[in-house]
């Protein structure tokens, strides 16, 4: 379902006032982004007026249109690139087109409440104005720890380190409301961002369940392989793509041609990944996919491994995020093999395997051992089945979300009426 707004007409919103929402989000386009578009449905569901602004790209390129009850909202952005400054015109880009837009959702649409989602941490630059002028609450959905991430990247503590972690300040400062994907994170809000412990609700992004489950008609990508080892996620200099193609060396020179590793995604760096594949003799037994939009062969892809891997290495960065990937593999009901951090194990539990931080020779040799064992492999898959079930998956972070929110807005209302009482008094 697609819609415009007449020019010159103010669209006006269906919820009821209280009730509107502006989300927006840099990272990637909207439905891509699984999160924000499970956060941004299940308000629309429990009746909430949402407005989403993100990024075209990854096939979402219209400028504006409704799906599922969802106003987007899209703007261009710079090629994806590593480097510092591409990082700093992607941001200036981003903003102006956040800013005019934000302004165009509240006079066509309106909103109640600003919903901003990290990285980048600037975000709050856009909703500063609406609160300051308006009131309007905000809340911080703290999807990735932008400093930790910044030095996996740079390997240093320079002065856009620095910036970075005063606009971390300035959020936690503006935010009424604080939504953590894990314990980490919370744990951050708390600390650095020095939030009362009311204001911080943890909401995990596992799938929904009723979405993500295991497909059949994918063994025509297993390519005549008798094992496939598959990967899905964003393809960045820190997500350790490289390490796996140093696993995958080692498993080669072992005389194992019998595997096949499937990488699915997309990102800043897969060319550069593509060409040290071909430079270290491996192409016969990696497949690059690129980015999936059609969620039907993800899922028959993922379903036809045999087993899946989180190669990110052990970095302060790495050590606290949840990986979604590792979400999605438990609830198709496949092991992985992943490095041993904190937040990857307090996710998985017994449906992984650990191999010691970084050491790539160890990930090989945990890897091949589990390719051994199916009987291994089946009972780890029901065991990452069940942990979705019981506590993972979407159906059960959908009541932390609407808690944040009524929080949010009921603080509002709290400040409001004081307000009004305050006005009571001195005009008596």
């Amino acid at each position: 379902m697609t819609d415009l707004p007449t020019l010159g007409q103010p669209r006006r919103a269906s919820g009821p006032e209280g009730r509107r929402v502006l989300i927006i989000v840099e990272n990637l386009p909207v439905p891509v982004d699984r999160r924000v578009w499970m956060e941004a449905t299940t308000l629309h569901a429990a009746g909430y007026d949402v407005s989403v602004i993100c990024p075209t790209g990854r096939g979402q390129d219209r400028l504006f249109e409704v799906l599922e009850g969802i106003a987007i909202y899209r703007h261009p952005l710079p090629p994806e690139g590593e480097g510092s400054l591409t990082f700093v015109r992607e941001y200036l880009v981003a903003l102006w087109h956040e800013t005019r837009l934000a302004w165009r959702v509240r006079r066509e649409r309106g909103f109640d409440v600003i919903h901003i989602c990290n990285p980048p941490d600037l975000l709050f630059l856009v909703a500063a104005p609406f609160k300051a002028l308006f009131g309007t609450p905000l809340i911080f959905d703290h999807h990735d720890a932008t400093l930790e991430m910044y030095e996996a990247k740079f390997g240093r503590r320079d002065l856009p380190y620095h910036v970075l972690r005063l606009a971390e300040r300035l959020t936690y400062a503006l935010a009424d409301v604080v939504m953590a994907t894990n314990e980490s994170l919370r744990g951050f809000a708390l600390g650095r961002g020095r939030k009362a412990p009311e204001n911080v609700f943890v909401v995990r992004s596992g799938p929904r369940l009723d979405r993500f489950v295991p497909k059949a008609g994918g063994e025509r990508y297993r390519a005549g392989f008798p094992h496939v080892v598959g990967y899905v996620g964003v393809l960045g200099s820190q997500d350790g793509l490289d390490v796996l193609l140093r696993v995958v060396r080692r498993v080669v020179d072992q005389g194992r041609t019998d595997i096949r590793f499937m990488i699915i995604g997309g990102g800043p760096s897969l060319d550069a990944l593509k060409a040290l594949c071909t430079a270290m003799s491996l192409d016969p037994y990696v497949e690059f996919t690129g980015m999936l939009t059609d969620q039907d062969e993800l899922i028959q892809r993922l379903s036809t491994c045999d087993v899946c891997v989180a190669p990110d290495p052990r970095t302060s960065y790495s050590d606290v995020c949840t990986m979604n990937k590792v979400l999605e593999y438990m609830a198709l009901g496949k092991a992985t093999v992943q490095f041993d951090l904190t937040e990857g194990r307090h996710s998985a539990g017994d449906a992984a395997v650990y191999a010691r931080p970084n050491d790539e020779e160890d990930f090989a040799q945990k890897l091949l051992a589990l390719l051994a064992d199916p009987a291994r492999q089946a009972e780890m898959g029901r065991i990452g089945q069940a942990r979705m079930h019981q506590a993972l998956a979407w159906e059960h972070q959908a009541p932390q979300l609407l808690a944040a929110y009524a929080r949010a807005l009921g603080t509002r209302a709290r400040d409001a009426r004081a307000g009004a009482a305050a006005t009571s008094g001195d005009i008596a």
